[in-house]
């Protein structure tokens, strides 16, 4: 409510200050742009995700030191700690990184940030920096034309750096117009009073913002002019700084429990880092002029000076956290669980259904279903696949193929919340309708229903048990690892595709159609670990990781056989059971599949 409110309130005050100042209409202008131009950074560097960012990523992760020096890099690179920090929460999310890799390279994205106020405060007001923007939007446009996914994010990048430089050379004529009209300095605030209001401001701009660059340089351009002081400028930096952290924030609350851990880690390292600054101001401001003096910067270029108290207390915040990353995700795994989503409810077990055996087996039946479709939607999910791809008709090769990233989920949160707690008001159902008396072929149906709510729980507990070594190995470097783990997830599409078919069958669907699945099952898990054999022989999959997909493909192979089941007992009624006599015994479907196999040998 209070956003439908505010967004109008903030257009109108907007259009209103237009109309009564042309020259902030220039600044406005300028930030415009300049956020711009960071969107059409981030949407050229994710065309590059899904394959050569992320296994750089899990490459450069291995020590802390490793993930402190990627994040440093990945943000000097491309002037987007947003991007780097929500694509770190993505990967912790799906436990492809650990939570303290996660936080090492969050760091290191705090000092690559810095190098934005010394490229803006070194170069982007000193030279006629929209003079380079022309060629970059030019050249921006002809490659994003282009089919090739590649050249379209390389054309977005260099888009984004014309809007950049085009919203730096906004904002510092805007704020050269506004000085003439406005001296914003009569409002400095001295002392410590001062540094807490201008860091609120730092917090609240970035905040709405959504870019601590595009602060800086609001910060960088009002102190080239004379807009703000130099303190109250100091001030502003740390805002913007601590104002950062909401945009991780927001990210981290759309990811699962791992990702939630993360964003509070570095809501929790802003802080204390701005903590530190405030308190230690005048002993950085010592630094700073001391350290300038060093370097060569005079004493009155506050823009550089600026840059580099920055840099320094990053850098401080960084040195005072980095020894104790391990014990902060100790804390944060310990302390930070949230509180339980609500369960899942059962939609048919009513108190009144137990009054009478057909009511209590139709409501436990439809509920089953339920529950099946719960599973259906976590097991779609598991393999990084949408629920709508599976039910099409779309070609399951081309989906499997083509994909670019494993989905994050938390599979333990969705089980224990969508799974078990629905399987165990199942079985309190069945036993309170136990207590009432039932006819024999009423508890018989309810035994059996039980078992298939039980089977899809084991179902979906082999896909916890598989899932995070398809995090891990689903999107790997080595094609062959990658080709059996795309292997893997096209068994479970398959199967999940032919249950959906025969499940929703308008005509009669005998047990044999469930046979033919499992034989199909069978098959694949078979070729499949010939495949696996070849590539060992030929060295081309290490032999740990080639027991590990031995030791998913069982668990495929288990989950299989407990969703067949299960839709086995959905599939017929107490009327029908007669046609499971037409069913094949396991050790015939074996036998089937092993034949089958040695004939195309």
């Amino acid at each position: 409510m209070l956003k439908k409110i505010l967004f109008p309130v903030i257009i109108l005050l907007l259009a209103y200050s237009f109309w009564i100042s042309p020259d902030f209409k220039e600044t406005a202008a300028g930030i415009a742009l300049f956020l711009f131009g960071m969107m059409c950074l981030e949407e050229g560097f994710k065309a590059f995700t899904g394959g050569t960012l992320e296994s750089i990523l899990r490459k450069s992760t291995s020590h802390q030191w490793k993930s402190l020096t990627f994040g440093m890099t990945a943000t000097t690179l491309m002037q987007s700690s947003t991007l780097v920090s929500l694509v770190t929460i993505s990967f912790v999310s799906a436990q492809m990184i650990s939570l303290a890799a996660g936080i090492g390279i969050i760091m290191g994205a705090n000092i690559g940030t810095t190098t934005g106020a010394w490229l803006i405060a070194g170069l982007g007001l000193k030279v006629d920096i929209a003079s380079y923007a022309m060629p970059a939007l030019i050249f921006g446009v002809i490659f994003t034309l282009q089919k090739s996914k590649a050249l379209k994010g390389l054309g977005y990048v260099m888009l984004g750096v014309g809007f950049l430089f085009l919203g730096i050379h906004y904002m510092k004529t805007g704020f050269e117009a506004f000085q003439s009209t406005v001296d914003l300095t009569a409002y400095a605030v001295p002392g410590l009073a001062g540094v807490l209001l201008f860091t609120l401001i730092g917090v609240i701009i970035t905040t709405i913002m959504q870019s601590s660059h595009a602060t800086l340089l609001v910060i960088i351009a009002a102190l080239a002019t004379g807009q703000v002081s130099y303190e109250n400028a100091l001030a502003l930096a740390i805002g913007a700084n601590l104002g950062s952290a909401v945009t991780t924030a927001i990210g981290g609350m759309a990811a699962n429990l791992g990702g939630k851990r993360l964003a509070i880690a570095h809501v929790l390292f802003n802080i204390i880092t701005a903590f530190v600054a405030i308190l230690f101001i005048n002993q950085f401001v010592w630094v700073v002029d001391h350290g300038a003096r060093l370097l060569g910067i005079a004493d009155d270029s506050y823009l550089l000076k600026l840059a580099l108290f920055h840099t320094l207390f990053n850098i401080t915040g960084v040195l005072l956290l980095f020894p104790f990353i391990k014990q902060l995700e100790t804390l944060l795994q310990k302390y930070v669980t949230f509180a339980p989503k609500s369960s899942e409810k059962p939609i048919y077990l009513h108190p009144q259904a137990v009054e009478t055996p057909a009511t209590a087996v139709s409501a436990v039946r439809k509920e089953v279903q339920h529950l099946f479709d719960n599973a259906y939607g976590l097991l779609t999910h598991g393999i990084s696949l949408r629920r709508a791809v599976i039910d099409s008709e779309e070609s399951l090769v081309d989906a499997i193929k083509y994909t670019r990233r494993i989905m994050p989920l938390d599979v333990d949160d969705i089980y224990e919340n969508k799974i078990k707690s629905l399987h165990s008001e199942i079985v309190a159902f069945i036993g309170e309708a136990q207590t009432r008396e039932l006819t024999h072929e009423a508890t018989e149906e309810l035994y059996i229903l039980r078992q298939a709510s039980r089977d899809i729980v084991e179902a979906v507990k082999a896909m916890k048990h598989m899932h995070k070594n398809l995090s891990k190995h689903g999107v790997s470097s080595n094609i062959a690892v990658r080709e059996q783990y795309d292997a893997i997830r096209l068994q479970i599409a398959t199967l999940l595709r032919e249950l959906r078919i025969i499940l929703h069958s308008t005509e009669n669907v005998t047990s044999l159609s469930l046979d033919s699945l499992k034989l199909t099952m069978e098959k694949s898990s078979q070729q499949l670990m010939d495949s696996l054999d070849d590539m060992i022989r030929a060295r081309r999959i290490n032999p740990a990781i080639a027991t590990s997909i031995m030791n998913d493909e069982a668990y495929v192979t288990d989950l299989a056989k407990n969703l067949i089941e299960a839709a086995r007992t959905l599939l017929h009624d107490s009327e029908q059971n007669s046609v499971d006599n037409l069913a094949l015994r396991p050790d015939e479907i074996q036998t089937l599949a092993t034949n089958e196999s040695d004939v195309k040998a």
